[in-house]
């Protein structure tokens, strides 16, 4: 993406969720715990195939070398099973009711509910992410934030949904899409659009232009038919980090 694309796609954010109606509203708790617990045949089918995605991220420590880690986004601590308990683990996560109970928890050394909490000096040799990119309104400080956390040869490692792609759209309308619709009579579409502020195209043009080098892997054929993308990054330009913390903590405070 060129400079001036990057640019005014920066000037999407931060973004706005979409409202969800109150139909909606109703059952989203009940509905989004049940989904991350896998606990519907479609949730369940999803959570077998969304493996690939856990099995990336967490590629780079199956020797079982100590790396600190921070995972943005973490919900149920659903990654940590696949990720050797050999190294310090942090997290950020806002939800607590997605975390607390689990028996994973003791495996985590520091719970933070915004990356801005995270002290300037903690580095860590690998930031990860597994489906939560997609979530966040602010992805540009978020990035920025971890890009500044990484320690010297440090990655950043995130697995997406390709949202945006014709294959994911299809996967989630014949799966979870259809379950939704024949068991409570709503559009999918309208949830998935207040959840998914960012599509895989944008988070990939973000990280490209946040960081030096950036291989991306697919699930599938190509970036269109696939159902999910693993984004490697490393080098980190950190004048590049620095602008964009500025210039969105300058908006956040007008």
């Amino acid at each position: 993406m060129t400079a001036p694309a990057l640019d005014a796609l920066l000037t999407a954010f931060p973004k706005d969720r979409t409202p969800l109606p109150p139909r909606f509203s109703e059952i989203y708790a009940q509905h989004y715990s049940e989904n991350r617990a896998g606990e519907s045949t479609a949730a369940s089918a999803a959570q077998k195939l969304e493996q690939w995605m856990h099995r990336q991220v967490a590629a780079d420590v199956r020797d079982g070398q100590a790396k600190a880690t921070l995972e943005l986004g973490a919900g149920n601590l659903n990654q940590l099973p696949f990720e050797p308990d050999t190294h310090p683990y942090d997290i950020v996560e806002p939800f607590v009711e997605l975390f607390e109970g689990s028996p994973r928890r003791a495996r985590v050394r520091d719970i933070y509910a915004d990356i801005a909490d995270i002290p300037h000096d903690r580095r860590y040799a690998r930031i990860t992410s597994v489906a939560a990119l997609e979530h966040i309104c602010d992805l540009p400080m978020v990035l920025a934030r971890s890009a500044r956390l990484l320690a010297p040869q440090g990655s950043f490692r995130a697995a997406i949904p390709s949202e945006g792609g014709f294959l994911w759209k299809l996967g989630w309308s014949m799966t979870t899409g259809l379950e939704f619709r024949l068991r409570h009579g709503l559009d999918y579409g309208i949830l998935m659009a207040h959840e998914h502020v960012n599509d895989a195209r944008q988070i990939e043009a973000l990280v490209s232009g946040l960081f030096e080098q950036v291989s991306v892997r697919s699930f599938g054929v190509g970036r269109q038919l696939s159902l999910y993308r693993f984004i490697e990054a490393s080098g980190p330009r950190l004048d590049v980090a620095a602008d964009w913390e500025a210039r969105f903590s300058r908006a956040a405070a007008a």
